[in-house]
Protein backbone atom coordinates (compact mmCIF):
# COMPACT_ATOMS: atom_id res chain seq x y z
CA UNK A 1 0.00 0.00 0.00
CA UNK A 2 0.99 3.77 -1.00
CA UNK A 3 0.91 5.53 2.33
CA UNK A 4 1.26 9.56 2.24
CA UNK A 5 3.07 10.53 5.54
CA UNK A 6 2.58 14.56 5.98
CA UNK A 7 4.71 15.81 8.75
CA UNK A 8 7.69 13.23 7.88
CA UNK A 9 10.82 15.27 9.32
CA UNK A 10 9.03 15.51 12.62
CA UNK A 11 8.89 13.02 15.81
CA UNK A 12 5.87 10.91 14.75
CA UNK A 13 6.09 11.15 11.00
CA UNK A 14 9.92 9.70 10.98
CA UNK A 15 8.51 7.52 13.35
CA UNK A 16 6.28 6.04 10.69
CA UNK A 17 8.76 6.19 7.70
CA UNK A 18 11.07 4.24 9.75
CA UNK A 19 8.30 1.47 10.15
CA UNK A 20 5.81 1.33 6.91
CA UNK A 21 8.41 -0.45 5.01
CA UNK A 22 8.97 -3.04 7.31
CA UNK A 23 5.30 -3.54 7.32
CA UNK A 24 5.34 -3.83 3.31
CA UNK A 25 4.01 -0.03 3.19
CA UNK A 26 5.13 2.23 0.81
CA UNK A 27 6.03 5.80 2.67
CA UNK A 28 5.75 8.90 0.56
CA UNK A 29 7.55 11.79 2.89
CA UNK A 30 5.95 15.04 3.10
CA UNK A 31 7.01 18.36 5.57
CA UNK A 32 8.22 21.89 4.97
CA UNK A 33 11.47 21.13 6.26
CA UNK A 34 13.56 18.46 4.20
CA UNK A 35 14.84 15.52 5.78
CA UNK A 36 16.10 11.83 5.02
CA UNK A 37 12.77 10.97 5.10
CA UNK A 38 11.17 13.38 3.41
CA UNK A 39 10.12 12.78 -0.53
CA UNK A 40 8.22 16.37 -1.59
CA UNK A 41 9.23 19.59 0.12
CA UNK A 42 6.37 21.87 0.60
CA UNK A 43 3.04 22.86 2.61
CA UNK A 44 -0.29 21.12 3.46
CA UNK A 45 -2.05 24.36 3.17
CA UNK A 46 -0.38 24.54 -1.17
CA UNK A 47 -3.76 22.84 -2.39
CA UNK A 48 -1.80 21.79 -5.81
CA UNK A 49 0.84 20.85 -3.89
CA UNK A 50 -1.14 18.51 -2.12
CA UNK A 51 -2.59 17.55 -5.48
CA UNK A 52 0.45 16.50 -6.80
CA UNK A 53 1.64 14.29 -3.29
CA UNK A 54 -1.48 12.53 -3.41
CA UNK A 55 -1.87 11.19 -6.90
CA UNK A 56 -1.92 7.65 -6.88
CA UNK A 57 -1.57 7.10 -2.65
CA UNK A 58 -3.66 4.49 -1.05
CA UNK A 59 -4.31 5.65 3.00
CA UNK A 60 -3.29 9.38 4.61
CA UNK A 61 -1.43 9.54 7.96
CA UNK A 62 -1.98 12.86 8.48
CA UNK A 63 0.59 14.28 11.35
CA UNK A 64 1.69 17.63 10.41
CA UNK A 65 0.66 20.35 12.49
CA UNK A 66 1.59 23.41 14.48
CA UNK A 67 1.79 22.29 18.37
CA UNK A 68 1.18 23.63 21.27
CA UNK A 69 4.74 25.25 21.97
CA UNK A 70 3.96 27.45 18.70
CA UNK A 71 1.19 29.12 20.06
CA UNK A 72 3.17 31.55 21.29
CA UNK A 73 5.65 32.61 18.01
CA UNK A 74 2.98 31.99 15.64
CA UNK A 75 -0.51 33.58 14.81
CA UNK A 76 -4.12 32.26 15.06
CA UNK A 77 -4.42 32.59 11.16
CA UNK A 78 -1.08 30.26 10.50
CA UNK A 79 -3.05 27.33 13.31
CA UNK A 80 -6.18 27.70 11.39
CA UNK A 81 -4.23 27.76 7.78
CA UNK A 82 -2.00 24.45 8.68
CA UNK A 83 -4.48 22.62 11.21
CA UNK A 84 -7.41 23.35 9.85
CA UNK A 85 -7.36 24.19 5.46
CA UNK A 86 -4.46 21.65 5.29
CA UNK A 87 -6.22 18.94 6.34
CA UNK A 88 -9.75 19.92 4.49
CA UNK A 89 -7.47 20.01 1.16
CA UNK A 90 -5.86 16.30 2.25
CA UNK A 91 -9.07 15.18 3.05
CA UNK A 92 -10.43 16.55 -0.30
CA UNK A 93 -7.21 15.80 -2.27
CA UNK A 94 -7.42 12.04 -0.70
CA UNK A 95 -10.87 11.06 -1.27
CA UNK A 96 -10.58 12.56 -5.16
CA UNK A 97 -7.52 10.09 -5.61
CA UNK A 98 -9.48 6.61 -4.15
CA UNK A 99 -7.53 6.87 -0.57
CA UNK A 100 -8.69 3.79 1.25
CA UNK A 101 -8.45 5.01 4.68
CA UNK A 102 -7.27 8.63 6.38
CA UNK A 103 -5.93 8.57 9.67
CA UNK A 104 -5.60 12.06 11.95
CA UNK A 105 -3.53 12.85 14.28
CA UNK A 106 -5.16 14.73 16.80
CA UNK A 107 -4.03 15.52 20.62
CA UNK A 108 -4.74 15.03 23.80
CA UNK A 109 -4.64 18.73 24.89
CA UNK A 110 -7.80 19.33 22.46
CA UNK A 111 -9.60 18.73 25.52
CA UNK A 112 -8.29 21.58 27.18
CA UNK A 113 -10.12 22.98 30.40
CA UNK A 114 -12.18 19.43 30.67
CA UNK A 115 -8.59 18.14 31.95
CA UNK A 116 -8.52 20.48 35.00
CA UNK A 117 -11.29 19.74 37.74
CA UNK A 118 -12.41 22.42 40.52
CA UNK A 119 -10.57 22.77 43.68
CA UNK A 120 -11.24 19.69 45.93
CA UNK A 121 -13.30 17.83 43.23
CA UNK A 122 -11.12 14.08 41.90
CA UNK A 123 -8.64 14.37 39.40
CA UNK A 124 -10.86 13.78 36.04
CA UNK A 125 -11.14 10.26 34.23
CA UNK A 126 -11.08 10.86 30.43
CA UNK A 127 -12.36 8.95 28.21
CA UNK A 128 -13.39 9.86 24.41
CA UNK A 129 -16.79 10.62 25.98
CA UNK A 130 -15.43 13.86 27.71
CA UNK A 131 -16.13 17.12 25.76
CA UNK A 132 -13.70 19.15 24.83
CA UNK A 133 -13.17 22.86 26.21
CA UNK A 134 -10.40 24.00 24.03
CA UNK A 135 -8.52 26.76 25.70
CA UNK A 136 -6.11 27.99 23.19
CA UNK A 137 -5.81 28.07 19.47
CA UNK A 138 -4.05 24.42 19.21
CA UNK A 139 -7.19 23.29 20.50
CA UNK A 140 -9.55 24.90 18.81
CA UNK A 141 -7.57 24.19 15.11
CA UNK A 142 -7.13 20.74 16.45
CA UNK A 143 -10.89 19.98 17.60
CA UNK A 144 -11.86 21.98 14.10
CA UNK A 145 -10.02 19.60 11.61
CA UNK A 146 -10.96 16.54 13.92
CA UNK A 147 -14.59 17.77 13.03
CA UNK A 148 -13.78 18.15 9.54
CA UNK A 149 -12.78 14.25 9.19
CA UNK A 150 -16.18 13.49 10.64
CA UNK A 151 -18.05 15.41 8.37
CA UNK A 152 -16.35 13.55 5.34
CA UNK A 153 -17.15 10.46 6.84
CA UNK A 154 -20.59 11.11 7.37
CA UNK A 155 -21.04 12.98 3.91
CA UNK A 156 -19.40 10.74 1.63
CA UNK A 157 -18.79 6.99 3.83
CA UNK A 158 -14.66 8.13 3.99
CA UNK A 159 -13.16 6.28 6.57
CA UNK A 160 -11.42 8.46 8.86
CA UNK A 161 -9.83 7.65 12.45
CA UNK A 162 -9.07 9.97 14.72
CA UNK A 163 -5.66 9.27 17.43
CA UNK A 164 -5.69 11.72 20.38
CA UNK A 165 -2.00 11.06 21.55
CA UNK A 166 -0.43 11.76 24.41
CA UNK A 167 2.57 13.74 25.17
CA UNK A 168 5.50 11.30 23.37
CA UNK A 169 8.21 14.47 22.38
CA UNK A 170 11.80 13.78 24.25
CA UNK A 171 11.84 17.88 24.73
CA UNK A 172 12.63 19.41 27.92
CA UNK A 173 9.16 20.04 29.37
CA UNK A 174 7.15 23.02 28.20
CA UNK A 175 5.64 24.06 31.40
CA UNK A 176 8.67 26.49 33.51
CA UNK A 177 7.84 25.47 36.60
CA UNK A 178 8.22 21.50 35.98
CA UNK A 179 11.63 22.33 34.14
CA UNK A 180 12.67 24.38 37.49
CA UNK A 181 11.59 21.16 40.08
CA UNK A 182 12.26 17.83 38.41
CA UNK A 183 14.64 16.57 36.24
CA UNK A 184 13.99 15.89 32.66
CA UNK A 185 13.57 12.26 33.11
CA UNK A 186 11.68 11.85 36.27
CA UNK A 187 8.89 14.15 34.74
CA UNK A 188 8.36 11.87 31.83
CA UNK A 189 8.92 8.92 33.57
CA UNK A 190 5.98 10.61 36.05
CA UNK A 191 3.41 11.24 32.98
CA UNK A 192 3.48 7.59 32.06
CA UNK A 193 1.38 7.12 34.61
CA UNK A 194 -1.65 9.37 33.25
CA UNK A 195 -0.51 11.58 30.21
CA UNK A 196 2.27 9.84 28.49
CA UNK A 197 2.91 7.11 25.61
CA UNK A 198 6.21 5.91 23.94
CA UNK A 199 6.34 6.57 20.20
CA UNK A 200 6.76 2.91 19.42
CA UNK A 201 3.51 2.17 20.93
CA UNK A 202 2.13 5.58 19.29
CA UNK A 203 3.37 4.10 15.97
CA UNK A 204 1.64 0.79 16.64
CA UNK A 205 -1.83 2.70 16.99
CA UNK A 206 -1.47 3.88 13.97
CA UNK A 207 -0.11 1.07 12.30
CA UNK A 208 -3.62 -0.66 13.28
CA UNK A 209 -5.68 2.11 12.26
CA UNK A 210 -4.54 1.86 9.08
CA UNK A 211 -5.48 -1.47 8.66
CA UNK A 212 -8.88 -1.14 10.45
CA UNK A 213 -10.07 2.04 9.20
CA UNK A 214 -12.16 0.72 6.20
CA UNK A 215 -13.76 -1.62 8.42
CA UNK A 216 -14.30 0.89 11.31
CA UNK A 217 -15.36 3.81 9.36
CA UNK A 218 -15.12 6.10 11.72
CA UNK A 219 -14.03 6.88 15.45
CA UNK A 220 -12.05 8.79 17.89
CA UNK A 221 -9.69 7.25 20.62
CA UNK A 222 -6.98 8.22 23.03
CA UNK A 223 -3.62 6.70 22.82
CA UNK A 224 -1.76 7.05 25.66
CA UNK A 225 0.19 4.74 28.00
CA UNK A 226 -2.35 2.11 29.94
CA UNK A 227 -2.56 3.73 33.33
CA UNK A 228 -2.52 1.35 36.49
CA UNK A 229 -5.23 4.42 38.31
CA UNK A 230 -8.90 3.27 38.61
CA UNK A 231 -12.00 5.58 39.08
CA UNK A 232 -11.16 4.56 43.03
CA UNK A 233 -8.61 6.58 42.94
CA UNK A 234 -9.12 9.47 41.44
CA UNK A 235 -10.09 11.39 44.83
CA UNK A 236 -6.91 10.63 46.68
CA UNK A 237 -4.50 11.64 43.24
CA UNK A 238 -5.58 15.15 43.91
CA UNK A 239 -4.01 15.36 46.93
CA UNK A 240 -1.50 12.32 47.58
CA UNK A 241 -0.61 10.51 44.47
CA UNK A 242 2.47 9.53 45.59
CA UNK A 243 0.98 7.28 47.91
CA UNK A 244 -1.25 5.95 45.48
CA UNK A 245 0.95 4.94 42.99
CA UNK A 246 3.30 3.09 45.31
CA UNK A 247 0.14 1.24 45.95
CA UNK A 248 -0.28 0.58 42.56
CA UNK A 249 3.36 0.44 41.37
CA UNK A 250 5.18 -0.57 45.04
CA UNK A 251 8.82 -0.95 42.95
CA UNK A 252 8.74 2.83 42.12
CA UNK A 253 9.80 4.05 45.40
CA UNK A 254 12.94 2.56 45.80
CA UNK A 255 14.05 2.73 42.24
CA UNK A 256 13.24 7.09 42.52
CA UNK A 257 14.74 6.65 46.07
CA UNK A 258 17.85 5.63 44.17
CA UNK A 259 18.39 8.45 42.12
CA UNK A 260 16.84 11.60 44.60
CA UNK A 261 13.24 11.67 41.79
CA UNK A 262 10.42 12.44 43.41
CA UNK A 263 6.45 11.98 41.99
CA UNK A 264 3.97 15.06 41.57
CA UNK A 265 2.43 15.36 44.70
CA UNK A 266 -0.74 15.22 42.51
CA UNK A 267 -2.28 14.26 39.47
CA UNK A 268 -5.47 15.90 37.85
CA UNK A 269 -6.12 13.64 35.25
CA UNK A 270 -5.74 10.15 33.64
CA UNK A 271 -6.02 9.22 30.37
CA UNK A 272 -7.89 6.01 29.58
CA UNK A 273 -7.35 4.15 26.53
CA UNK A 274 -9.33 1.57 27.03
CA UNK A 275 -11.69 2.01 23.31
CA UNK A 276 -8.25 1.76 21.43
CA UNK A 277 -7.33 -1.24 22.95
CA UNK A 278 -11.03 -2.96 22.48
CA UNK A 279 -11.40 -1.46 19.05
CA UNK A 280 -8.29 -1.57 17.27
CA UNK A 281 -6.58 -4.17 19.13
CA UNK A 282 -3.76 -2.06 20.28
CA UNK A 283 -1.11 -3.44 23.07
CA UNK A 284 0.75 -0.83 24.15
CA UNK A 285 4.57 -2.24 25.72
CA UNK A 286 5.62 0.79 27.56
CA UNK A 287 3.72 1.76 30.92
CA UNK A 288 5.04 3.35 33.81
CA UNK A 289 5.58 -0.13 35.39
CA UNK A 290 8.19 -1.15 32.16
CA UNK A 291 9.65 2.22 33.25
CA UNK A 292 10.52 1.54 36.13
CA UNK A 293 12.00 -2.01 34.97
CA UNK A 294 14.05 0.01 32.28
CA UNK A 295 15.51 2.21 35.21
CA UNK A 296 16.14 -0.77 37.58
CA UNK A 297 18.50 -1.99 35.11
CA UNK A 298 20.14 0.22 34.05
CA UNK A 299 18.84 0.40 30.13
CA UNK A 300 17.05 3.79 29.08
CA UNK A 301 13.99 4.93 29.50
CA UNK A 302 11.69 3.81 26.29
CA UNK A 303 11.70 1.93 22.92
CA UNK A 304 14.40 1.47 20.53
CA UNK A 305 12.35 3.73 18.13
CA UNK A 306 12.25 6.46 20.31
CA UNK A 307 16.03 6.48 20.95
CA UNK A 308 16.46 6.28 17.01
CA UNK A 309 14.53 9.06 16.19
CA UNK A 310 15.35 11.08 19.51
CA UNK A 311 14.95 15.43 19.82
CA UNK A 312 13.90 17.69 17.27
CA UNK A 313 12.78 20.35 18.89
CA UNK A 314 9.58 22.89 17.31
CA UNK A 315 11.72 26.18 17.37
CA UNK A 316 14.95 27.00 15.79
CA UNK A 317 15.52 29.71 18.17
CA UNK A 318 16.50 29.73 21.72
CA UNK A 319 13.97 31.32 24.09
CA UNK A 320 15.17 33.50 27.44
CA UNK A 321 13.69 31.33 29.87
CA UNK A 322 14.31 27.93 28.10
CA UNK A 323 13.28 25.97 24.70
CA UNK A 324 9.76 27.54 24.42
CA UNK A 325 8.58 30.77 24.70
CA UNK A 326 6.27 31.60 27.10
CA UNK A 327 2.81 30.58 26.21
CA UNK A 328 -0.42 32.84 27.78
CA UNK A 329 -3.39 30.15 27.22
CA UNK A 330 -6.83 31.80 26.04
Amino acid sequence: MKVLVTGSAGHLGEALMRTLPRAAHEPIGVDIKPSPFTHHIGSIVDRGFVSRCIRGVNAVLHTATLHKPHVATHSRQNFVDTNVTGTLNLLEEARAAGAQSFIFTSTTSAFGRALVPAAGEPAAWITEDVAPVPKNIYGVSKIAAENLCELFHHSFGFPCLILRTSRFFPEPDDRVAIRQEYAALNAKANEFLYRRADIEDIVGAHMLALDRAPTIGFGRYIISATTPFTLEDLHELRTSAPAVAGRRVPQYEKVYAEREWSMFPAIDRVYVNHRARRELGWSPRYDFARVIEQLASGEKIGSPLAQAVGSKGYHDSVFDNGPYPVIHDE
